[in-house]
């Protein structure tokens, strides 16, 4: 019989500081039945409410306490997104440890790495394939390691090591310790401080070894304030009980984590966990968010899935979304010319289209009941936001990065720019620098740090303590923001002129052909280009033109898909100066992995492991 919320365990509940942890506690005692968390599981989804769930966190929280978690000690987690991520996360800050959030394509270096760097003591790794990385990795390098968690026990069960242990006898060993120890969790939350690092959240490293970002108590609890007060996520409404997030993109993202649990904890919506990133279209249909964040990548994808989908529809249907489509180009470009408001004209041709085709189409897509959609992470071309915004979906392109809890400009309701990353927050530093053009930010939501690298954490800082970006910046109309790239990124040819290679690449990506693009240029004479194709949209195209093709390379290859992707290029060098254009560009022959360096976890392209993988391509287009 486990406790309930009244029995002794509330001894505690005045704590000093305010934590993720605590703000979930208060959701249980004052709704103990609304629904929390809801998985999918043999075809049923199942609620949690937030008794439920806060019966688990402490059992959690509890285990850990058992398992002799320190404060600070370093709880790790590999997996897809799922309600024991949040459980054992939320359990982790309760005990005052530290959540270290591993994505689950990482492969055993990247895993050996991260877990050697940040010391974890207890893992949680999903199934099979995430235990296997870690059992393949020599015990003598994880000396602190004591216990390896799975909730998968399919293939499991009949290893032979004694730090695996099943995520339900770990719970069982919590209510035996809740049991006799009753009101330990809640003594050990009273002890928190605002300056207890909270999570490590790893950087992508597109430049070398990720970082872990230390973030506190006192950082995640600032970015609440911005992200879901009265100047942060707003549409229609502010956030409540009653949105719906859908959980698929990865939860050690900081991105993530902001729009799943910390707006879980903050505002009390529900968490719905996708069943995984393949079938996130049918789950979105399923649920309906209210409240839904994509990164680029999957914007491009429902973009393209739209188009495709209605050429495959009869010929009704065809003719339908060809006017629905011309209707959301109108509609788009007269919002874009008025900050995101409707003029005159867009509410009338809206009123027009939304029962003819925008209503289906949004249920389609899953977005019919979106008051408030976000994008960040990377660029996004502005055609896409354009296209969204003509059939009623309100994405706001955000900006921030984890070194500062995400926290620097959002775009408003009724103050949108498109092209820009919109606003600073009120009552934060923001500057841009007047020589590099750096964003710097400087604020209570700034990360204390990298782990054990102190000489990289100095270089994160200006002297008089601003948080250096790395990203390029200007402003627009004085009050808007626009990234212009990386300065890492930023190319310089050969004749001395600056290029900013994303807003090309970003150009090339908005074609429904076109995956991946890579500009290259830098002490060049002239800019070029690797592109990778889309092959679902590219297959489905060769198909509709009767040309055959056995692999992505082979259709890649064909001469008829490479005048295809000139067309494409074509179409945006008409959109840049003479000195931004691509003279020459190479198919990049394979799909591109993180598995293989090509890519972050993030699915950011690392330059430079690509320019030395495909240099053969690379120097082809200069000789």
């Amino acid at each position: 019989m486990t406790a309930t919320l009244a029995e002794p365990e509330n001894a505690f509940l005045e704590d000093i500081t305010e934590t993720v942890a605590s703000l979930a506690r208060q959701w249980a005692k004052n709704c103990p039945k609304q629904i929390a968390l809801r998985e999918k599981d043999f075809g049923i989804w199942q609620e949690y409410t937030w008794e439920k769930t806060w019966d688990l966190i402490l059992d959690a929280a509890h285990a850990l306490l058992a398992l002799n978690i320190q404060p600070g000690d370093r709880v790790s987690i590999q997996s897809e997104d799922r309600p024991e991520w949040v459980i054992l996360d939320l359990a982790a800050v309760a005990v005052r440890g530290v959540t270290v959030g591993l994505y689950p394509t990482n492969p055993t270096t990247e895993v050996e790495y991260l877990l050697t760097d940040c010391g974890s003591a207890v893992h949680f790794a999903e199934d099979q394939e995430q235990v296997d990385r870690v059992l393949d990795i020599d015990q003598t390098l994880l000396p602190k390691l004591t216990h390896i968690l799975y909730t998968e026990p399919r293939g499991v069960v009949s290893y032979d090591d004694g730090r695996l242990l099943y995520w339900e006898d770990f719970l069982e060993i919590g209510r035996t310790h809740r049991q006799d120890n009753n009101g330990a969790v809640e003594k050990r939350m009273s002890e928190a401080q605002g300056d207890d690092v909270m999570t490590l959240v790893y950087t992508s490293g597109t430049t070398g070894p990720p970082k872990g970002a230390m973030l506190t108590n006192d950082n995640v609890g600032f970015a609440l304030t911005r992200l879901t007060g009265e100047n942060g996520l707003r549409g229609k409404r502010k956030p409540t009980s009653d949105d719906l997030v859908l959980t698929y993109l990865p939860l050690c993202h900081v991105a993530e984590r902001i729009f799943s649990t910390w707006h879980l904890v903050s505002c009390g919506l529900t968490l719905n966990f996708a069943e995984s990133i393949d079938t996130v279209q049918l789950n979105l249909r399923e649920i309906q968010p209210t409240i839904f964040f994509a990164v680029p990548r999957i914007w491009e994808r429902m973009h393209a899935s739209v188009l495709i989908k209605g050429n495959d529809a009869t010929l009704f249907k065809r003719i339908l979304l060809k006017i629905g489509l011309k209707l959301a180009s109108i509609i788009g470009k007269e919002k874009v010319s008025n900050n995101g408001k409707h003029t005159i004209k867009s509410w009338v041709l809206n009123l027009i289209g939304y029962p003819i085709i925008f209503r289906s189409l949004l249920e389609r897509i899953g977005l019919r009941r979106c008051w408030h959609a976000g994008s960040g992470a990377a660029p996004i071309s502005s055609e896409i936001l354009e296209f969204f915004m003509g059939i009623g979906v309100p994405v706001y392109e955000l900006y921030g990065m984890t070194e500062n809890s995400a926290v620097a400009t959002t775009n408003r309701p009724g103050r949108l720019k498109l092209g820009t990353v919109g606003e600073p927050y009120e009552d934060i530093g923001f500057r841009i620098d007047e020589e590099t053009g750096e964003i710097q930010t400087k604020h209570p939501g700034v990360f204390l740090g990298y782990w054990n690298k102190p000489e990289r954490t100095a270089e994160a800082f200006t002297e008089d303590g601003w948080l250096r970006t790395g990203d390029v910046g200007e402003w627009v109309d004085g009050t808007h923001v626009r990234i212009v790239d990386r300065m890492k990124d930023i190319i310089i040819t050969s004749g001395g002129k600056n290029i900013s290679p994303s807003e090309i690449e970003n150009s090339l990506k908005a074609s429904i052909y076109v995956k991946e693009a890579m500009v290259i240029g830098d002490q060049r004479k002239f800019l070029s280009a690797l592109i990778g194709i889309e092959l679902e949209t590219v297959g489905d195209w060769a198909l509709r033109k009767n040309i055959p093709y056995t692999t992505y390379r082979d259709l890649s290859e064909k001469e008829e898909v490479i005048e295809l992707i000139q067309s494409v290029v074509n179409e945006t060098n008409e959109k840049f100066a003479r000195v931004e254009t691509i003279r020459k560009f190479q198919m990049i022959p394979k799909e591109l992995d993180h598995e293989d360096g090509e890519l972050t976890a993030t699915q950011k392209i690392k330059r430079t492991a690509m320019t030395d993988m495909f240099s053969d391509l690379v120097e082809s287009m200069y000789q």
